[in-house]
């Protein structure tokens, strides 16, 4: 994770000496929501997106929008993340599918469909974007949701305006591959890019992602959302920052 070699607290002042004007995190919910936002003005970063509460994180649990005995959890979790979005002025939250080992698929999709039609409509009367993400079975074994037709017959399924997609170019390489043309396909759903190159998922140019066509490509078809640097450093976030020199 970018800037993830230091505490949360400090990573705002990092990110804006690197010269970033946006930040996404995973999960705020260790700080108060106050003393983020005096992080973010401090720095003048726009808040991009973080993501709903994920169930156990420390002991593997990857979400729990699929689990049908979490229900309740799930929309505690809903309204514990639109407190931190307000707060922040974040315009949008991820909800991460979560594993259903043992589980019948219908059972886990079902589920699935009815939070985040309950999701959706809490954040759209708030003005927040619901996202949901696939996430490759490599990094994430028995993750429901791993492509992006899954992720957009999902959409589909729940049948809110208010249901976008993640979408995460490392993942997609991971899985399926063939990114200008699936990227074209999905972009009218997408509403935040996050990238990360394979294998490693370490920075663009580290791998076989040909990042420059990828953005590029992105450009053409006239995306103007946010692009997240979700990866691991291969040696410190700063060292790692050169391919940015090209976009500046």
């Amino acid at each position: 994770m970018l800037f993830g070699e230091v505490a949360f607290l400090q990573r705002f002042a990092r990110a804006r000496a690197a010269g970033f004007e946006g930040v996404e995190f995973p999960f705020p919910y260790d700080q108060p929501a106050p003393t983020i936002a005096e992080q973010l003005a401090e720095h003048r970063l726009a808040p991009v997106l973080h993501n709903l509460p994920p169930g156990d994180w420390a002991n593997g649990e990857r979400g729990i929008a699929c689990l049908p005995d979490r229900r309740a959890e799930f929309r505690d979790g809903v309204g514990l993340a639109l407190e931190y979005a307000r707060a922040l002025g974040c315009p949008r939250l991820n909800c991460l599918a979560g594993a259903a080992p043992g589980l019948a698929r219908g059972v886990a999709f079902d589920t699935l469909v009815e939070n985040l039609a309950f999701a959706a409509s809490a954040l759209g009367e708030a003005g927040v974007q619901l996202l949901v993400e696939p996430i490759n079975t490599r990094d994430m074994p028995g993750f429901f949701l791993n492509t992006s037709q899954q992720a957009l017959d999902l959409i589909a399924a729940v049948g809110s305006a208010n249901l976008w997609l993640q979408y995460d170019v490392y993942h997609m390489q991971v899985m399926q591959g063939d990114l200008a043309r699936d990227i074209e396909r999905c972009l009218p759903r997408v509403a935040h890019v996050q990238i990360a190159d394979n294998p490693g998922r370490h920075e663009p140019g580290t791998g076989e992602i040909h990042y420059p066509f990828v953005l590029r490509h992105l450009d053409r078809l006239g995306y103007t959302g946010w692009v997240g640097c979700e990866y691991v450093p291969a040696t410190t976030t700063e060292a790692g920052l050169g391919w940015l020199a090209a976009y500046r």
